[in-house]
């Protein structure tokens, strides 16, 4: 084991791909000479060039067409944008085309493409950079969308996502870059589509992921202290295919759930995995299923305003103690 930061743990996927796969590249707005808004390129283009590592204008939709285009030839693009809330600029590369393809060509242009970036709020970056692209992206047939939350994930399901066939888009928590964490050492690839127990109990399931997994075990940590409630903390990482199963089977056993999401509450994550559990374990349920979003407004730039507007610990356990029937 290696402690790494969020960041490191990305920079080494990337560098141990490029190294196993010579088709394997990196293109986005500053990844080479900068060495990346975040420094996950960090001594990239020094060990690979330019070729391989390459810096493009401020245009998404133009780079993402580029990245398809090169995916179709037989390459694996690995496209970084500076933040997922420029992507919205390359819509139509990444729905139109990417995700399409393969189905429209009837299974013969495979598309091995990674759009991946900083996803959601940081601190005071107000409402136009701080939204959380989770449920917007997932809903689009075709897409494979990932959102890791520890270093471990991230260099794993990084790893996972360049070596896929199918265009896998990796949500990197915009706070969590900075994270320290356990990075298993030589191979790691953590399987697309399996979600991941981060914490057991036996009263109440927290579903989540990304950056509201360290929400949800701070919530438990709180639980366990104050109320004597033991919380199991279940983390999606993948939200594009969906762990149905793991979700079920944690309902099975505690009775109660609460999820927890960045996004906003309408047609959020959080609205598919409730619907995943009145579908196939409504006759576990001993309470309403409860969840805990962002407020449903743009973010705020006020400090005060965004720190009210994000899911908190506190809301969580609020949630808890209901589904309990202990308010």
């Amino acid at each position: 084991m290696a402690t790494l930061t969020y960041r490191d743990a990305l920079n080494q996927a990337l560098r141990e791909e490029m190294q196993r796969d010579p088709n394997v590249f990196l293109m986005g707005e500053e990844v080479g000479v900068y060495q990346g808004a975040y420094k996950v390129s960090r001594g990239l283009l020094e060990e690979f060039g330019p070729m391989r590592v390459v810096d493009t204008p401020i245009a998404e939709l133009g780079f993402a067409g580029v990245g398809v285009g090169a995916a179709m030839a037989g390459l694996r693009p690995v496209i970084e944008f500076m933040t997922w809330n420029f992507a919205v600029l390359a819509l139509d590369q990444i729905v139109n085309s990417a995700a399409k393809l393969l189905y429209e060509s009837g299974g013969q242009v495979p598309i091995p493409i990674v759009f991946r970036g900083p996803n959601g709020a940081a601190l005071q970056l107000a409402a136009q950079h701080s939204q959380a692209w989770d449920a917007w992206l997932s809903h689009i047939p075709g897409l494979k969308v990932v959102a890791p939350a520890t270093p471990a994930d991230a260099k794993g399901l990084l790893k996972a996502a360049i070596r896929d066939n199918n265009p896998v888009l990796v949500l990197e928590g915009e706070m969590l870059y900075n994270v320290k964490g356990e990075v298993p050492d030589g191979e790691h690839v953590v399987p697309i589509g399996q979600a991941d127990l981060k914490r057991p109990g036996r009263d109440v399931t927290l579903v989540c992921h990304s950056k509201t997994v360290a929400v949800a075990l701070k919530a438990a940590e709180q639980l366990a202290g104050r109320e004597g409630v033991s919380a199991e903390v279940l983390d999606l990482r993948s939200l594009r295919p969906l762990d149905e199963a793991a979700i079920v089977a944690s309902v099975a056993h505690t009775n109660r759930a609460v999820v927890v999401e960045e996004g906003w509450p309408h047609a959020g994550i959080g609205a598919q995995v409730v619907d995943v559990i009145q579908r196939e374990a409504f006759d576990h349920l001993d309470a309403p299923v409860l969840r805990v979003t962002q407020a449903d407004v743009p973010m705020p730039y006020n400090k005060q305003l965004e720190r009210l507007a994000k899911p908190s610990p506190d809301r969580v356990v609020a949630a808890v103690r209901r589904v309990l029937y202990l308010d």
